[in-house]
């Protein structure tokens, strides 16, 4: 309920800073010129979200796969699926060698969960299947559309602020240039929220493979020994998907950072977060870094040791 609750805050704030901005800033411009700036975010978005499946696919190197081919992944979609009560979506492997999974799409009937042939190697049955409860997870909550949507708030607040800085005046004289420098660190404002919102959703997804069957301690060790995974990976091949790295189920690029924060919890040095460790978890406080949560502020996924915390809660 607290996870629903900051959502919908977060959309309240980001609708009071829109209507701020129009009363603000469309009297001094004009409702009309406002309303083309709308519009052209809005095409913006419509045509990221229209050709981003075939952008992911294409940059992923995805490919779908037969029941035939890959019997225990279908097999495990499905039940997941018909648990969370949706339609199966397209099962998908993509050939880069970073070990992760994710899901994409435009609907839910549009949806298509992926893995990487790293992750397959990875993780055993139980952990794979809490990965995939958490993309399956993402898929019933519709957090595709849930973020595109909330991208949009900035685009409106991006595309006005340069608008504003090539012009000179506005009515009675208002410098519009300044007011294009406060949009920027609006603009700043707004896209921080938005991540933080990205961030809300990882939490729900994982709540959400919980609450699919999947215990906690099988999540926790996925995370771990994707963290693993991924700090192994060549920095050329994450280059390649930085720019999809939201997808994921974790940050490829903070797996550095989340190795040295897990092995604080992973008291045995045995690889895995078993239940007696998680359950010593809950109950410490979890201290992090200011540089760590400065490093959070700007990612789309939590920090994994507040994360790993968070799946305590649910034991």
């Amino acid at each position: 309920m607290w996870l629903q609750m900051r959502l919908y805050l977060l959309l309240g704030l980001l609708l009071a800073i829109i209507y701020g901005v129009i009363v603000v800033v469309g009297g001094a411009i004009g409702a009309g010129s406002f309303l083309v700036y709308a519009i052209l975010a809005i095409f913006f978005v419509l045509f990221q979200y229209l050709l981003g499946p075939s952008l992911v696919k294409w940059t992923m190197k995805v490919k779908y796969v037969s029941e035939q081919e890959y019997p225990v992944l279908h097999g495990m979609i499905s039940e997941l699926a018909r648990a969370a009560r949706i339609r199966k979506p397209r099962v998908g492997v993509s050939r880069v060698p970073i070990p992760n999974a994710f899901a994409f799409g435009r609907t839910r009937r549009d949806a298509r969960v992926c893995v990487t042939e790293g992750l397959l190697k990875s993780l055993n049955s139980d952990e794979l299947r809490a990965v995939l409860g958490h993309e399956i997870s993402h898929v019933k909550h519709n957090d595709m559309a849930l973020i595109t949507i909330l991208s949009i708030f900035p685009l409106i607040i991006y595309f006005m602020a340069l608008g504003l800085l090539l012009t000179g005046r506005g009515r009675g004289g208002t410098p519009l240039p300044l007011i294009g420098i406060g949009m920027l660190a609006l603009y700043f404002i707004t896209s921080l929220l938005v991540l933080y919102g990205s961030r809300i959703r990882e939490y729900y997804a994982d709540r959400g493979s919980v609450e699919l069957g999947n215990r906690p301690r099988h999540m926790a060790t996925a995370l771990y020994k994707l963290a693993y995974g991924n700090a192994r990976v060549p920095k050329e091949s994450l280059k390649r998907v930085e720019g999809l790295k939201a997808f994921f189920v974790n940050d490829p690029s903070r797996a550095m950072y989340e190795v040295r924060e897990l092995k604080e919890i992973d008291a045995d040095m045995s690889g895995t977060i078993d239940y007696e460790e998680l359950l010593a978890l809950r109950s410490k406080t979890v201290r992090i870094r200011t540089a760590d949560k400065l490093m959070e502020l700007m990612s789309t996924h939590p920090n994994m040791l507040k994360r790993v915390k968070h799946l305590s809660s649910l034991i």
